[in-house]
């Protein structure tokens, strides 16, 4: 456990605060809805879905974000613009936290978050993501837009190790590195995720973390549950417990490295992953108070609402 010598940037997006030392700040908590596959979702195309259990689902990772003091932001998938469209505006019909606008396809991404900023939702929006591979019209359109907030996925297909995602975000001779496209883009709120590919990337991934911050001071984190929820040994075979378990040990590891946020995965997990990721919290609180006199800025913090 440990703080930064660079000085740390937090952002306040509608509310929700993300980065900063470690201890300072609660782990902002992502859980994902209407993913491929989600049970609740009956038109992936068209964005066709179970209000009454997408609602509960919502409500729940609310009731576990004011147990804890882990603030949250909701991950919104969608495979269509059209189901991404609406997927967004049930969302922040039901919460008023900030929402990742994620798809696969970028045009589907863009074409949201266009629709956000159309109907006044661009404060809450999150582009997710600017990745290795984007294109100018891509930063352009985010310019045009007024997109505020976007992750940078620090995946680097050339050197997969820790320090391939610092090269990924200053660039290549000859090739635009991702926190220049991001400022081409406008972006104000910069969130580094350090790309998770599979289980054992998951310590590259949070060692990458530790490094982003330390030279950046930008905050940063990443989606273990990108690789725990396709572990099949740990689902099949080891015991009832291992997969919440197993997941919660591989996002807890990121904290210890100075994560400001972790996807969680599926939104079903939020009474697991918020107790986990709380615990996590408040050691490292109360060990940077003690040793660095660094102390939380918040009375919502785990340290004070779960140690008791």
């Amino acid at each position: 456990m440990f703080t930064f010598e660079k000085e740390q940037k937090v952002f306040d997006i509608h509310g929700v605060k993300v980065g900063g030392q470690p201890g300072e700040y609660p782990t902002v908590l992502i859980g994902s809805i209407f993913y491929d596959g989600h049970k609740i979702v009956s038109d992936p195309l068209k964005g066709v879905f179970d209000k009454k259990r997408a609602e509960a689902l919502l409500n729940k990772q609310d009731e576990m974000s004011d147990k804890t003091g882990n603030p949250y932001i909701v991950d919104v998938v969608g495979g269509t613009a059209e189901a991404l469209i609406k997927c967004i505006e049930f969302v922040a019909s039901v919460t008023d936290t900030p929402f990742l606008v994620d798809s696969t396809l970028s045009s589907a991404r863009m074409e949201a978050i266009k629709h956000a900023a159309d109907v006044g939702l661009i404060e809450r929006a999150i582009y997710n993501s600017i990745e290795s591979h984007v294109k100018d019209k891509e930063i352009s359109a985010l310019k045009e837009i007024g997109v505020k907030s976007a992750i940078v996925l620090a995946f680097n297909p050339r050197n997969p190790r820790p320090e391939g995602r610092l090269q990924i975000l200053h660039g290549y001779p000859g090739q635009v590195g991702l926190l220049k496209a991001a400022e081409e883009a406008g972006v104000q709120n910069l969130i580094i995720d350090t790309a998770v590919l599979d289980v054992p990337s998951i310590g590259f991934s949070a060692k990458a973390v530790y490094l982003v911050k330390q030279e950046f001071g930008l905050p940063a984190g990443c989606a273990p549950s990108n690789a725990t929820t396709t572990w099949k040994r740990i689902k099949k075979g080891l015991s009832p417990y291992a997969y919440n378990v197993c997941s919660a040990v591989s996002g807890a590891i990121n904290i210890f490295w100075g994560a400001n946020f972790i996807l969680y995965g599926p939104i079903e997990d939020a009474e697991t992953a918020f107790p986990a990721y709380a615990t996590a919290d408040l050691l490292m609180a109360y060990y940077v108070s003690r040793t660095h006199k660094i102390n939380p800025k918040t009375q919502e913090h785990p340290l004070f609402k779960i140690l008791k």
